[in-house]
Order: C-alpha cells, then sequence, then structure tokens
C-alpha cells in the first residue's frame, strides 16, 4: 500500500501536468491575439518577442470601429454592430434548424419502423464522402436563380436542415432510450411525436446540448458560403467582414493590431457560449448517464 499511493500520486500529477500543457497550448493564440490588439500600432514590433505589451492601448477597438483617427496610414473600419448581428440570426437559424429537423429525423432511423429504413440511412450516411466543394457551383447557381443572393435566406439555406453528422450523432443517443420509457408513454395514448418531444427529448437534453455548441462553433466560424453569397455590407457575417478589413489595407501590409482587436471581439461570443453551456452538457451528459 505505501508503494501504490505515492504511484498514484505521481500518476495523478503527471496528468495534471498534460492538462495544464494542453490548456496553455489552447490559449496561447488566443493570449497573443489579446495582447496584439491592446499594442499600439507603433510598437507592434517592438513588443513582438514579448508575453506583454510595452504599453496598454484600447485605441485599436475604437478605430476598428472608426472612432478614433487612423494610425500609420491605415484607414479601413468594419462594420462591427451590423455585422454581430448577421453572424448571431445566422448561427441561431442554423443551429435551431438542424437540431430540430436532425432530432426528427435521428428519431424515425432510430425507433420508426418503416420499409428501407436502414438502407435510407446509409445512403444518407454516405453522404459524408461527399465534399462539400462538390456542391457550391449548383447551389450557388440555385440560389442564384431564386434571387437570394445578399440576403439571409440565401446564407442559411444549405445549413439550416439536417446534415449527415447531426442525424448520426444524435441516432446514437436515441437508439440508447430505454423502451420501458416509451412503453409507458404509448400505454398512455401519446402519439409518436409526442413521445419524441415529451419523452426522448429530455432524456438526452446533454446529447443535444453539446450538438448545439458543435453546430454554433461551426457556424459562426463559416466563412466561403456566407462570402460568396453575402458579399453586400448589409448582409456580411463577422468572418467575412474581417476578411475585407484585411483586403482594404494598402499595399498589402496587414494592420495587425486593428485586426486582432477585431478578431478578438468576434471569439468573445464562443467564448460566452462554451461559459454557460459547458458545464451544463458536462452535468447533463452524468445524469443521463446515471439514469
Amino acid at each position: 500500500m505505501a508503494i501504490v499511493a505515492p504511484r498514484r500520486n505521481l500518476g495523478r500529477a503527471f496528468a495534471w501536468l498534460v492538462l495544464w500543457l494542453f490548456v496553455i497550448g489552447s490559449l496561447f493564440p488566443l493570449w497573443i491575439a489579446l495582447k496584439t490588439a491592446f499594442t499600439p500600432l507603433p510598437n507592434l514590433y517592438d513588443s513582438a518577442g514579448s508575453l506583454l505589451p510595452d504599453s496598454v492601448t484600447t485605441t485599436n477597438f475604437t478605430r476598428i470601429f472608426g472612432l478614433s483617427p487612423e494610425q500609420g496610414g491605415f484607414v479601413a473600419r468594419i462594420n462591427f454592430g451590423p455585422a454581430l448581428v448577421n453572424s448571431l440570426v445566422f448561427t441561431a437559424i442554423c443551429v435551431a434548424g438542424q437540431i430540430l429537423f436532425s432530432s426528427l429525423a435521428a428519431y424515425a432511423f432510430a425507433r420508426l419502423r418503416f420499409f428501407g429504413r436502414d438502407v435510407i440511412f446509409y445512403l444518407f450516411i454516405s453522404a459524408t464522402m461527399v465534399p462539400a466543394i462538390v456542391l457550391f457551383i449548383p447551389n450557388f447557381v440555385l440560389i442564384k436563380e431564386l434571387g437570394w443572393l445578399n440576403t439571409m435566406t440565401g446564407m442559411v439555406a444549405p445549413f439550416v436542415l439536417m446534415t449527415p453528422f447531426a442525424v448520426f450523432f444524435l441516432r446514437q443517443f436515441f437508439l440508447s432510450t430505454p423502451s420501458e420509457l416509451e412503453d409507458a408513454a404509448r400505454l398512455d395514448g401519446a402519439s409518436p411525436l409526442r413521445i419524441f418531444w415529451s419523452v426522448v427529448l429530455p432524456v438526452h437534453r446533454g446529447a443535444i446540448a453539446t450538438l448545439a455548441i458543435l453546430l454554433a462553433i461551426n457556424s459562426w466560424n463559416e466563412f466561403l458560403w456566407p462570402y460568396l453569397i453575402g458579399r453586400d455590407e448589409s448582409s456580411r457575417v463577422l468572418s467575412v467582414a474581417l476578411t475585407n478589413f484585411l483586403q482594404q489595407q494598402p499595399n498589402g501590409n496587414p494592420d495587425w493590431t486593428g485586426l486582432m482587436a477585431a478578431t478578438f471581439l468576434s471569439i468573445l461570443p464562443v467564448i460566452a457560449l462554451l461559459v454557460i453551456l459547458g458545464r451544463r452538457v458536462v452535468e447533463s451528459l452524468q445524469f443521463s448517464g446515471l439514469k
């Protein structure tokens, strides 16, 4: 026993060390972006080798909104407010639509009995092998013919319905639903839709919250499709607005301090989402596992 305890403590210490190394490696780029955002533009390269800025300023944040004078010949700005609203709306519609339609499809594939169910499911899952870039041209032509260019409708159209990953992810959880719960609800006269809404979904809150976080991060970072469809300033999302800001710089010389300030602001909603829902996801998965 005296030998086992030190080994256990040593293993725990090593595990904590590896965990902290992963944490530092994950947060280091974010810290560099934050440090650059608070660095005065003339001092950017003077403090490049330091983890802390030589002096701190908030001018970069006000400058990207056009609220402070230009520095070093940089005149570009970002309409951050409209771009933020567009990104929030885009993300909310994509996540809500995919959660709704994917959960319905996943429940049908997991619990309902109909002809060709497994064949249809595997054909649907095989769509993950089709590169997304292959669908860009036909989707773009369709959106253009429908007159949805530079509209939120055109940007969310390819993402609002179910995706193979979301359906597969939820189906695996729905298959683990205790059949006794559904049988009891069925004896009480509940319809399949009622069972889905009142029994299955509450049991798998953790899985749905996890999927919502994954979809939200993916939608928030989506760039190529919004860049093709939402080129107009009124329909730009943040990822497109940041790229446009970078392209406005004279002689191709990036405004790193302004760009990092805008980038850090664009990261804050994702951080807030993880802080708010991260613990709930873990707790929900624990409780669902215990039940």
